[in-house]
């Protein structure tokens, strides 16, 4: 019998040049985490905001933004030291964010977090954050800009409210050639739905009283009261607003589910995810194999090129469903559902003969290749530029 994984906690590196924005996004991630407990690594503290104050810090310190968050400031070399100290139990994280400016370079960065021997952490994505109004400049002063973006899983498009409708899309279309099969969305002052990076944590058994509203609950019920109403505020930061021209933060991405009674062929699901359309950023959710592992189902975490399945035992008396639910910009939900469908398995003939069981087994090996291995289950897959090839073997 398999026995119980760990948890593990993703690890999304934020990655952009200066002025782009990152650390505005930081924050508002931290403003906006909704219960969910973000460990922050930096380089240094620099601009992050800890009780509406800016606090300098020097590297291997370690500080508690409050509400069960954590900041360290490392460099490299201590990366995989404090990445330890995040993921022990106690700390009780459900997310980290590294934040690279200082650090490495963003692929070195991934490359690290695939090679870490931490069974504890889960590759979460590549986050470039790019300045809208500076792009052209900025290309012209780090050429490596355009290698930054081909290796992203998620572009945030940022600062779009300073540059005109028709240039947006220019910037857009250029974005979206060099980054690939990258999502890319738009933003203002670095506004996102935390939901696009990871999932709202849940605690109905959390110590804290119901009912009680916390600092972070009165700051949004304030943001909400303040700017009610607005629709042109340089500095509206309210929670729910998408920018100029008003719009929920969530409207900046597509959410689409899927739900099948019927298994999913391993052969078809595997072209389908090797093949899946551009700006499709995060799969989550669990597979029924059927005949391909009766006694599993298979929890799917794919972000960008990165994929992974986990096996666990059905439980006793339940329901056996596919239960996907995916994340991106850009994409086509019906052609996705569509997609989805075609890859339901085909019931046997009645009396008809059974599948050879060694041609169920090979059908399998293309999924098998991304299951961690009991005895390392933080074995790496392929590296950004990598990744995508090796699925295409399946």
């Amino acid at each position: 019998m398999t026995p119980p994984r760990t948890q593990q906690i993703p690890v999304v590196v934020l990655a952009g040049f200066l002025g782009s924005g990152k650390t505005t996004l930081l924050n508002h991630l931290l403003r906006n985490r909704a219960g969910t407990r973000i460990g922050v690594v930096v380089n240094d503290f620099g601009a992050i905001e800890i009780d509406a104050m800016t606090v300098s810090g020097q590297v291997g310190s370690t500080v508690s933004l409050g509400n069960g968050c954590l900041c360290c400031a490392v460099d490299a070399s201590e990366l995989d030291t404090f990445l330890e100290t995040l993921t022990r139990p106690s700390a009780r994280l459900d997310v980290i964010v590294i934040e690279a400016s200082g650090l490495a370079e963003p692929q070195e960065l991934v490359r690290m977090l695939l090679a870490s021997d931490n069974p504890h952490i889960l590759y979460g994505g590549l986050v470039e954050v790019v300045d809208a109004a500076e792009f052209e400049a900025t290309r012209q002063r780090h050429p490596e800009l355009d290698r930054h973006l081909a290796v992203a899983d998620l572009v945030v498009l940022n600062k779009t409210d300073r540059v005109g409708e028709e240039e947006r899309e220019r910037l857009r279309a250029t974005v979206a050639e060099l980054s690939g099969p990258a999502a890319v969305i738009s933003a203002v002052h670095g506004r996102i739905d935390p939901e696009l990076l990871f999932d709202p944590a849940l605690r109905p058994d959390d110590g804290e009283m119901a009912g009680q509203l916390s600092f972070e609950d009165l700051l949004r019920g304030d943001d909400h009261k303040a700017h009610e109403g607005c629709d042109d505020h340089e500095g509206c930061d309210g929670h729910g607003h998408g920018g100029r021209g008003g719009g929920h933060l969530h409207a900046a991405y597509e959410s689409v589910e899927f739900t099948s009674d019927v298994p999913l062929d391993p052969r078809r699901f595997m072209a389908f995810l090797d093949s899946r359309p551009e700006g499709l950023y995060r799969i989550k959710g669990f597979v029924d194999f059927g005949a391909g592992d009766r006694d599993n189902a298979y929890a799917l975490h794919a972000v960008g090129r990165f994929l992974r399945f986990v096996p666990r035992p059905w439980a006793r008396g339940e329901r056996r469903l596919t239960q996907l639910v995916m994340i991106g910009a850009g994409t086509d939900a019906e052609a996705l559902r569509r997609g989805l469908t075609a890859c339901r398995a085909e019931e046997p003939a009645p009396g008809g003969p059974a599948e050879d069981p060694a041609v169920i087994e090979r059908a399998m090996w293309g999924v098998l290749r991304y299951v961690p291995r009991n005895e390392d289950a933080d074995e790496a897959p392929e590296v950004p530029g990598e990744r995508r090839e090796a699925a295409a073997e399946v």
